[in-house]
């Protein structure tokens, strides 16, 4: 049986209602040169009065063309000196995002509605990537369908991203949580548990959901992403006030994941190396973990940030999502269509397009 990596990923102990509660001693922003070795520092081509920020995020596969932008001096060639911290958690994120000491961060659409259900103000500047696969349930041959859930055990981390996609794949069905045993797995363990036998039904993600399906031949991926291709959408978002007062800033952020994303397209190979030594995954690995995310274009972004029109835009995605955490007793009341609106800011990714 082969070990599953322990990858670290965006995914993990993501508590919806958690926490805006303890605390990370980071930086304060400064116009400085940070020296963590996190740190991306400014390079000695990039403008002499450069904009300092900070932001955060745990380690995702789809966050691969921001990897790429730190490490090619990407956003420091246009004049943005990006201090990107890495936590193990997103409560850790959220309080210190809220309490000021991030500029930005790199989240998901549930915890964005729940961030604005609680007040906390922000403006989405791009979205990263759409799981198109990367998430999915594992269930054992016997288990018909989806609907045949009703009665039995599913592993899954409650609170996190993967429980949150469980009910809503739940819902299409007709069914609730109510109607199903939950027990309390991480992902990796999930998958463990599944591909060992003690599990009938797992839900997961890339890597441990192909492992788990590999190893394991009495089962398949009953259901996945590319069935509901918009339910767990990552984003950057940063805070109001700092967007408002560094839009060149922001403008070379923007800039420099489009340029993370060509990059991909035009040296795969190097790409994959440097989003491996951040994920702590080999080239080969990296190549397969991008097959199960959507890397926003430029194109889309602009659809999904500012047309009313489109079936991806991201103000109805958002509407509904709060709308279902609050039957799903996430958070007490949803934001607004209004509130919602607000949060998203399509300004950056237009300038792009107008520049291409």
């Amino acid at each position: 049986m082969n070990q599953m990596p322990q990858m670290i990923t965006r995914r993990r102990t993501l508590w919806i209602m958690g926490g805006l509660a303890g605390g990370l001693a980071l930086h304060a922003c400064t116009q400085q040169p940070q020296t963590s070795s996190d740190a991306t520092s400014a390079s000695a081509d990039a403008p002499a009065e450069s904009i300092a920020a900070t932001t955060a995020s745990t380690l995702w596969i789809g966050y691969t063309p921001f990897y790429i932008a730190l490490e090619k001096g990407f956003f420091q060639e246009s004049g943005l000196n990006l201090d990107y911290k890495v936590m193990s958690t997103t409560g850790e994120i959220d309080a210190a995002f809220a309490s000021g000491r991030l500029d930005g961060q790199n989240n998901v659409t549930s915890e964005a509605v729940a961030l604005a259900a609680k007040g906390q103000d922000f403006r989405v500047v791009m979205v990263a990537d759409t799981s198109n696969g990367g998430d999915g349930i594992l269930a054992r041959n016997s288990v018909a369908d989806i609907a045949d859930f009703r009665g039995k055990s599913v592993a899954v981390e409650v609170g996190g991203v993967s429980h949150f996609f469980l009910l809503q794949v739940l819902e299409e069905a007709g069914l609730t949580a109510d109607d199903v045993e939950i027990t309390n797995l991480s992902p990796d363990a999930a998958a463990a548990a599944y591909q060992a036998g003690r599990a009938d039904i797992a839900v997961t993600y890339s890597p441990f959901l192909k492992q788990a399906n590999d190893a394991q031949p009495d089962g398949r991926i009953i259901y996945d992403t590319t069935q509901m291709p918009t339910a767990i959408v990552d984003l950057y978002i940063f805070n109001p006030e700092f967007v408002q007062a560094n839009p060149a800033g922001m403008q070379a952020f923007v800039d420099g994941v489009l340029k993370g994303i060509e990059f991909i397209e035009t040296n795969p190979d190097e790409a994959y190396e440097i989003a491996g030594r951040r994920l702590e995954l080999s080239p080969e690995d990296v190549a397969t973990e991008l097959q199960g995310v959507k890397l926003t274009t430029l194109e889309d972004n602009i659809q999904m940030l500012s047309n009313p029109e489109s079936e991806v835009y991201l103000l109805g995605h958002m509407d509904a999502l709060g709308q279902f955490l609050k039957d799903q007793n996430q958070i007490p009341q949803p934001p607004s269509e209004a509130t919602i609106s607000q949060l998203l800011e399509p300004t950056f990714v237009k300038a792009a397009q107008e520049k291409a």
